[in-house]
C-alpha cells in the first residue's frame, strides 16, 4: 500500500476508534505490522499531527491539522447557534462569554451563505427569569473538576445546618432552575449532589484525585443504570 493511503488509513482508524487505541488494533485496521506502524505514527507527528501516547499504552489523536474546515447544514447551525444562545441565558458568567466567543470563532470561519444563515438563525434563545449566579465561583468548580483536585466545601442542608467536608468534583449539572455538583463525599465515602446554591463557601486544596475522575463517573452511572 502506498505510504499516503497508509497515512490516511491511520489518520481515520485514530479519528473513529476509542481512544486510547493500541498499536496491535492500529496495525490490524491499516494492514501494516507494528514496526511500520510505530513509523507512521512518527510520520504523522513529524507532519504536525499531535498523537499522545506510546508503545504499550496506546493512542489518542488530539489535534489533526489535516481535517478540512468543518460545514454545517442549515439545522446544525440552528442547533448550534440555540445550543450557545442557552448557555448564554445560563446566568453563569464566565460560560456566557465563553459562549459569545465561541459563536464568534465558528461563524467566522465559514462561508459567507453559512455565515448569514447563522447570524439570523430562526430559533431565538429567551428566558424571562434567568438563574441567579451562585454564591460561589462555578470557574473554580469546574477548575477543580479538570485538573482533579479536591475542594474543602461547606455546605448548607435544606434546615439551614452547615456541614464542611472534603469532596472530589466530577461533573456539573445544569437543571431547569438550579445548577448541582456531582462529586465523591470523602465524609460520607459515597457519591452525593450538591445545590450550588447551598454552597457557602469552597477552598482548592492540593490534593489531586487523578486518574479518578473518569472511573468514578463511569461507576456512578453504573449504579444509575442499575437502578
Amino acid at each position: 500500500m502506498p505510504r499516503a493511503d497508509r497515512l490516511f488509513r491511520l489518520l481515520s482508524a485514530l479519528r473513529s476508534l476509542p481512544a486510547p487505541v493500541t498499536a496491535a488494533l492500529l496495525a490490524e485496521e491499516t494492514g501494516v505490522s507494528p514496526r511500520t506502524l510505530y513509523r507512521d505514527i512518527a510520520s504523522l507527528r513529524a507532519g504536525g499531527a499531535l498523537v499522545d501516547g506510546a508503545a504499550g499504552f496506546g493512542y489518542r489523536l488530539t489535534e489533526d491539522p489535516a481535517l478540512p474546515p468543518q460545514s454545517f447544514t442549515r439545522l446544525e447551525l440552528e442547533a448550534l447557534v440555540t445550543g450557545l444562545g442557552e448557555v448564554r441565558q445560563s446566568g453563569d458568567a464566565a460560560l456566557a462569554k465563553a459562549a459569545q466567543a465561541a459563536q464568534a470563532k465558528i461563524i467566522a470561519t465559514l462561508p459567507e451563505r453559512l455565515q448569514r444563515q447563522a447570524l439570523h438563525a430562526v430559533t431565538q434563545v429567551y428566558r424571562a427569569q434567568r438563574r441567579p449566579p451562585p454564591p460561589v465561583d462555578p470557574d473554580l468548580l469546574r477548575e477543580a473538576a479538570w485538573e482533579e483536585r479536591a475542594l474543602d466545601l461547606s455546605y448548607a442542608d435544606a434546615d439551614g445546618s452547615i456541614t464542611t467536608r472534603r469532596i472530589y468534583p466530577l461533573s456539573i449539572v445544569v437543571l431547569d432552575r438550579t445548577e448541582m455538583l456531582l462529586a465523591w463525599c470523602c465524609l460520607r465515602q459515597d457519591f452525593r449532589t450538591f445545590l450550588l446554591e447551598r454552597m457557602r463557601a469552597v477552598a482548592a486544596t492540593d490534593e489531586s484525585f487523578r486518574p479518578r475522575r473518569v472511573p468514578l463517573l463511569r461507576e456512578r452511572l453504573r449504579r444509575l443504570g442499575g437502578s
